[in-house]
């Protein structure tokens, strides 16, 4: 092997390169690289397959890469004997190349804390790299020997390892941005020189020679035929990429289905309603909802078994009898709505719930069990345009109506009745909920778009009535502050949230700054200046803690005592945050006013990014706007892959927050769920948003 004989009895070989099939060989390990590490994308993110799939696939790409790389490579020197390979040997040798990379990702996508694990890697993707180069020249056939020059064979094993070193440290050092094309197209081209120096280098390590005595001619250049090669490369790379594309499509098909359908039922789910709730559509319709009575209770007698079968039932029905033109959606376990806008859909709607109630009141014959499914039937229909909360708003003032816990069957909203009733109870009862904390906080993260750190959260309000349930906020607040009652919610926010921090700190939690949603006139309000600095005092807390988050329509008529107030609030050492950004009329003439720290931009401008390209223009300007201002950037409302993608791409670092990421959780499932992030940090300056 390393041997050479007496160099008096054999004539030693000198080879050419064909320089374009030397750069064809470095272009294809290069690309190879760049497919793999797209391949290895998909192992961050969540797929309906496992990570070992795409592991797999990675793998065999590089592998595939290496192997297509070295035998290209081989095609392109020519001996003046004429050569060719052994398919048995050339086979066997990717192997070894397949089992490197697939060490190399799996390595790379694990936590390490020290160097120590990518050196023995790289050692063990390095040797494998070079039996496969080794292997492969085994498989020549050729009527001529070879030995290897020691040092330069050394040499070539030492850069296969130094290659697989410094990819692994590229990997793991730059998984998290890697899916931005230039940086992976950089790593690619890094990667497949390294493979290629490595080969090169293994070829000047070789010396061809013949015995003088065999009598051969040397007196032409031939080169192999690599014709079969080169299809079977092909045919791998496109199988390779097909599987990819075809899997990526049944990946973002299984999320969408899973983000928007009811697994159950297969309705579009509580997701995708709230959606058509948040377009805020003025159209002429109805909406109904139709609310199981005492499902809990047969599932815990009967199991989960007969819970299903019932909500099949009665989706089963609805389906029989609503109207083509009506869509069912599952918005709640015990809980399915029908949507129609038409001009008559009022009276056909109607009809179609006195059928339906109908229905679920015959006795059902279910696993040995006779039940009577006991529900109401609310709805409210308009022959104006209306916006879809508003409709919303009053089917569920009829569900939360005292008197919709004894009726069943088929209620209209009435406005001289349920309207009073709903706000008198909630006027009438919101201080015990203040007093005996039917009020709590719920927390959604908030996540840096460049780093995905946890930058901080957002603290929604809720409401847990011991008769009336969940009510939403989108109830209860506008009936708080038509009534007066919005400031003393708000000081309860305050204080609640200042307690919040106090334990975080005691805790050693690493969140830094909380920020409280001020409704309308309060910003100005002498009364809001005393009740922080009261609990800034009482908990003992830094003032760069809170944030206070304005809207422009909450200053806008007051605008001189508003930019007054704030430049109060920042002395105090709070920030501001102007939430909504973009949803007013002015608010461009108004950033340059009033002294703001962060910008919020509101839903609207992501819901149809980047599909609108009108829209993902606007949000990007935008973002580059509130960014050249030094101000921070929090964009609202990101649900899906594409949105987020779109907003990783800007040249800004915004931070975004929405359900791509996480529902809002609580305190304890806050901490739980900020922790268990592998290699994230939740110790930023960017802190907690919270929001009545």
């Amino acid at each position: 092997m390393f041997n050479m004989p007496n160099v008096s009895v054999v004539n030693v070989l000198e080879g050419e390169y064909a320089s374009s099939i030397v750069l064809m060989s470095v272009v294809i390990a290069c690309c190879a690289s760049y497919v793999a590490l797209s391949l290895n994308q998909r192992i961050q993110q969540n797929s309906f397959f496992h990570r070992y799939f795409w592991l797999s696939l990675a793998s065999v790409a590089m592998g595939l890469g290496i192997w297509s790389m070295h035998f290209v490579g081989m095609s392109a020197f020519m001996l003046p004997l004429s050569m060719e390979y052994d398919f048995f040997l050339t086979g066997i040798s990717i192997l070894p190349a397949i089992f490197a990379s697939f060490l190399a990702f799996y390595i790379a996508n694990r936590t390490n804390t020290s160097h120590w694990p990518y050196l023995v890697s790289g050692i063990s993707m390095g040797l494998g790299i070079s039996s496969m180069h080794y292997v492969g020249m085994a498989a020549m056939k050729m009527d001529a020997s070879y030995v290897y020059k020691p040092i330069i064979f050394t040499i070539s094993v030492l850069i296969a390892i130094t290659v697989s070193y410094v990819a692994l440290s590229i990997f793991s050092n730059s998984k998290r941005f890697i899916d931005t094309q230039l940086k992976k197209l950089i790593t690619s081209i890094i990667m497949g020189l390294g493979i290629s120096s490595m080969h090169y280098t293994g070829m000047k390590a070789v010396v061809f020679y013949v015995d003088k005595s065999a009598g051969h001619e040397l007196n032409h250049i031939h080169q192999m035929d690599v014709s079969h090669l080169i299809k079977f490369v092909a045919i791998g790379i496109t199988l390779l990429l097909l599987i990819s594309g075809l899997a990526s499509i049944l990946d973002r098909y299984v999320e969408y289905r899973m983000n928007y359908f009811d697994a159950l039922t297969q309705l579009p789910n509580q997701r995708q309603f709230e959606s058509l709730l948040n377009k805020n559509m003025s159209l002429r319709g109805t909406l109904a909802i139709i609310e199981i009575h005492q499902l809990e209770k047969w599932i815990s007698t009967h199991g989960y078994s007969i819970g299903d079968d019932i909500v099949q039932t009665v989706k089963r029905i609805i389906e029989e009898q609503k109207s083509p033109s009506s869509t069912i959606y599952r918005i709640e376990g015990n809980r399915l709505a029908i949507m129609d806008w038409d001009d008559q859909s009022g009276k056909r709607m109607k009809a179609s719930l006195n059928e339906i109630s109908a229905a679920l009141k015959m006795p059902l014959k279910r696993k040995d069990h006779i039940l009577t499914i006991d529900h109401i039937c609310v709805y409210s229909s308009s022959n104006k345009e209306k916006g879809m909360k508003e409709l919303f708003a009053n089917t569920l003032a009829v569900l939360q109506h005292p008197s919709a816990l004894m009726d069943s069957g088929v209620i209209e909203y009435n406005p001289s009745v349920h309207t009073f009733n709903l706000e008198r109870q909630v006027v009438l009862d919101i201080e015990r909920a203040m007093e005996q904390h039917e009020l709590f906080l719920v927390y959604q993260p908030k996540v840096c778009s460049k780093t995905y750190d946890v930058s901080g959260v957002e603290a929604l309000l809720r409401w847990k009535h011991p008769e009336q349930g969940m009510i939403s906020p989108g109830v209860f607040i506008p009936i708080l502050e038509s009534n007066g009652k919005i400031f003393d919610v708000t000081d309860w926010v305050i204080r609640e949230v200042s307690k919040q921090i106090s334990i975080w700190k005691r805790e050693g939690r690493p969140f830094a700054k909380v920020s409280i949603n001020i409704p309308g006139p309060y910003i100005t309000s002498e009364r809001l200046m005393s009740v922080l600095k009261e609990n800034i005092r009482d908990h003992n807390i830094d003032s760069r803690s809170l944030e206070l988050e304005i809207t422009e329509t909450s200053v806008i008529d007051n605008i001189e005592n508003a930019i007054k107030a704030v430049g109060e609030y920042r002395k105090l050492g709070l920030s501001v945050a102007l939430d909504d950004f973009g949803t007013g009329l002015s608010s461009l003439s108004y950033l340059k006013r009033i002294p703001v720290t962060t910008i919020k931009i509101d839903k609207s401008f992501v819901d149809d990014v980047p599909d609108s390209e009108k829209d993902s223009a606007v949000l990007k300007a935008i973002i580059t706007l509130c960014s050249s201002l030094n101000m921070k950037v929090v964009i609202e409302g990101v649900e899906t892959k594409q949105q987020f993608d779109f907003i990783k791409s800007v040249t800004e670092t915004p931070h975004i927050q929405g359900y791509y990421f996480s529902k809002p959780l609580e305190a304890q499932e806050l901490t739980e769920w900020c922790l268990a992030l592998p290699g994230k940090s939740c110790t930023t300056d960017e802190g907690i948003v919270s929001q009545v």
